[in-house]
Order: C-alpha cells, then sequence, then structure tokens
C-alpha cells in the first residue's frame, strides 16, 4: 500500500511539473521596458496618429465638418512634431527610429472623433505618464522633454475632441488652431504669446485651417 501511495504522489509531482511548462502555464513576469523602448512605442505611435489624422481631416472635409477638418491636420502637425522629437530622443541613444505604419481606419467623422479620444486618453493617462516616470527614473532628459511636450499635446487634443464630439453640428465652419513646432502643442488661443509648455514664442507656432 505504501509503495502504491509513492508512485500515485511520483506521477503526480510528474504531471505538475510538465504542465508548468505547458504553454497555458502562469508566465513568468515580463520586465520593465527600457526608455528606448518606450520611446520607439511612442515613435511608432505618433507616426501612426498622424496618418490616422491626415486621413480623418479629409473625411470631415468630405462631410462638411471643416472646423474638425481643421482640428485633425492640427492633431496631425502635432503628431509629427512628437514623432520627430522621439526620433532624435532615439538616435541620441544609438538606435534607429523604426515605424510600422498601417493604413488608417476611416469611418464617419463622429465615428472618426470617438476613435481618437479613445487614444488620445490612453495616452494622456496611462501611457506618457508611465514612460514620463520611466524616463525620469533612467534621467534621459531628451526622452523626459519629448515625454512632456506629447502628454501636453494629449491631453489638448482630448479636450477638443470631447468638444467636437458635444456639438459636432457647430464644427462645420473653419476653426483656427496654432501647433508649438518646438513641443507639438495645440491651441485655438491666437492671443497666446509663449507656449506654456516649452517656452517658445508665438512666432514658432504654425497656424492651422
Amino acid at each position: 500500500m505504501k509503495l502504491s501511495k509513492l508512485i500515485l504522489s511520483a506521477v503526480a509531482a510528474a504531471l505538475l511539473s510538465a504542465a508548468a511548462g505547458e504553454p497555458g502555464a502562469k508566465a513568468a513576469a515580463k520586465p520593465e521596458a527600457t526608455t528606448l523602448e518606450n520611446l520607439q512605442t511612442a515613435y511608432g505611435g505618433e507616426s501612426n496618429a498622424k496618418a490616422r489624422y491626415e486621413a480623418f481631416a479629409a473625411k470631415a472635409e468630405a462631410e462638411g465638418y471643416l472646423g474638425v477638418a481643421s482640428l485633425f491636420r492640427a492633431a496631425a502637425l502635432s503628431e509629427s512634431v512628437h514623432a520627430a522629437r522621439h526620433a532624435k530622443a532615439i538616435e541620441t541613444m544609438g538606435a534607429v527610429p523604426k515605424a510600422d505604419v498601417k493604413a488608417p481606419d476611416v469611418k464617419s467623422t463622429k465615428e472618426n472623433l470617438e476613435a481618437a479620444l479613445k487614444g488620445e486618453n490612453y495616452e494622456r493617462l496611462k501611457m506618457y505618464p508611465a514612460f514620463l516616470k520611466k524616463a525620469m527614473a533612467d534621467k534621459v532628459q531628451l526622452a523626459v522633454y519629448s515625454f512632456k511636450g506629447a502628454l501636453a499635446s494629449e491631453k489638448m487634443h482630448a479636450r477638443f475632441y470631447a468638444m467636437a464630439l458635444k456639438n459636432l453640428n457647430n464644427w462645420k465652419a473653419r476653426h483656427r488652431f496654432i501647433v508649438c513646432q518646438n513641443c507639438g502643442y495645440t491651441t485655438d488661443d491666437l492671443k497666446l504669446k509663449v507656449c506654456p509648455v516649452c517656452s517658445k514664442p508665438r512666432a514658432q507656432f504654425t497656424e492651422v485651417w
């Protein structure tokens, strides 16, 4: 009887050991992404956002929402600034910026705004705060500056997208925006004299209609 119990115990232990190595077994915790990896992720995200917003702008234009078209064009310009800043930080760290830009999924202007707002909320609430925290801990200053500028801009993009969704019919007229060419900050405050994020003068902002 004792021998039988020992054999059964050995078989059970062997089965548990085998199961632990199967794909369905609980995997070990993944290591935290490096600041360089975060920069590559952000670079890819901003590159895709630029292409997506340019396509969304064309759709808004076609549907008669000229103000939304202006907003998407301004956001696309802002994302291109972010991508360029991320790329510079990546190159400074000795790597090559890489982005897999996919064909945008374009729907109605309302749906496009909803998708854009969802993406911006993820970046401003989760992605960039985490990336910024890591860059600060690693003391990678170029990454810190780049992430800070992007975070501030995404907050403004989300604000404008939410405004447009709330009163879409009020966005049929052209709307003027200005975009900081240094950090990407986006606003419709045409009286702004200095960028609140990077302190660059109004002369370094580009107007977008």
